[in-house]
């Protein structure tokens, strides 16, 4: 598994120097390939990948679209560790964006892979149809601004030193981190132009990948290593952020991400739609914190 993620990452990353090179070179440049490069663990791209097994789709045109949902994640980490928002000054092991270039730069250069991100989906590089293309971009936009993780992150905030209701926390992590997932699922239906009824049960699957991986991201911060997790941990208790461990308790929280995972396997096979991949990921994602 970790070596598959390498490899993800090595070709997802040599993608993304390929695409900016190819640019002309600006100011913003170093603070957005610092802020992108050399990225997480790719698990995004993963599960964009495990679906695309699936339906046949060709391994090049999974990691150029995993290059543009890279860019999104990396804008809304760096726009996440800002002051105003988490105001975390560590990402991935070394100082954030922010720390590094500035507030007002960090800003900038987030801004610029959200947008870099759709430069992807519309270019020459992606061999699909313009019609899958402007499907992808307007699903990748609804998963990005208020619909999704920008409406996410507002919640979270909203959410701090305040009592809030399960449906209402799991409403708010869907948005902050499901519906990337959910974007990189139903990514393969779209391509091979399958149902709306179809393109939204993959869509669903991506909203619970999205929820196992926070509460899986939330274990990090509850009881992990900064030097394991790259960042501050025990951040969340602190601020008093909504979590489902906040509310349910550490082991029923896990319980409760168990039974997500198997509520995704059983509904794919119920669709026959089996993936020994996929599985796999998903014990990566429960243990990443082991």
């Amino acid at each position: 598994m970790r070596n598959k993620l390498k490899e993800i990452a090595k070709d997802t990353n040599i993608f993304l120097q390929k695409f900016i090179t190819k640019q002309k070179k600006t100011e913003l440049i170093p603070a957005m390939k610092y802020g992108l490069f050399p990225g997480g663990k790719k698990i995004r791209s993963k599960i964009l990948l495990d679906i695309g097994s699936i339906f046949k789709i060709k391994y090049q045109t999974l990691i150029a679209i995993g290059a543009a949902v890279e860019c999104i994640h990396a804008y809304s980490l760096i726009h996440d560790d800002l002051p105003c928002m988490d105001n975390d000054a560590l990402r991935r092991g070394k100082p954030s964006t922010h720390i590094k270039f500035g507030e007002a730069t960090a800003v900038l250069a987030g801004n610029s892979l959200l947008t870099m991100a759709f430069e992807i989906l519309s270019s020459s590089y992606l061999k699909i149809s313009e019609s899958s293309k402007l499907s992808l971009i307007k699903r990748l936009s609804e998963c990005s601004g208020h619909l999704g993780i920008a409406g996410g992150q507002y919640l979270d905030l909203n959410f701090e030193k305040k009592k809030v209701s399960k449906n209402k926390i799991i409403n708010m992590e869907v948005k902050k981190t499901g519906k990337l997932f959910s974007f990189c699922c139903s990514v393969a239906p779209i391509i091979k132009n399958r149902s709306a009824k179809e393109i939204n049960f993959f869509d669903k699957i991506g909203s619970n990948v999205g929820l196992l991986f926070q509460i899986a991201d939330d274990v990090i911060d509850y009881q992990g290593s900064s030097k394991v997790a790259g960042k501050k941990t025990g951040k969340d208790k602190k601020k008093g952020k909504a979590t489902l461990i906040s509310l349910l308790g550490y082991k029923n929280a896990i319980k409760y991400s168990e039974n997500i995972k198997f509520k995704i396997i059983s509904d794919l096979d119920k669709h026959n739609f089996k993936s020994n991949n996929l599985n796999e990921t998903l014990n990566y994602i429960l243990k990443r914190n082991k």
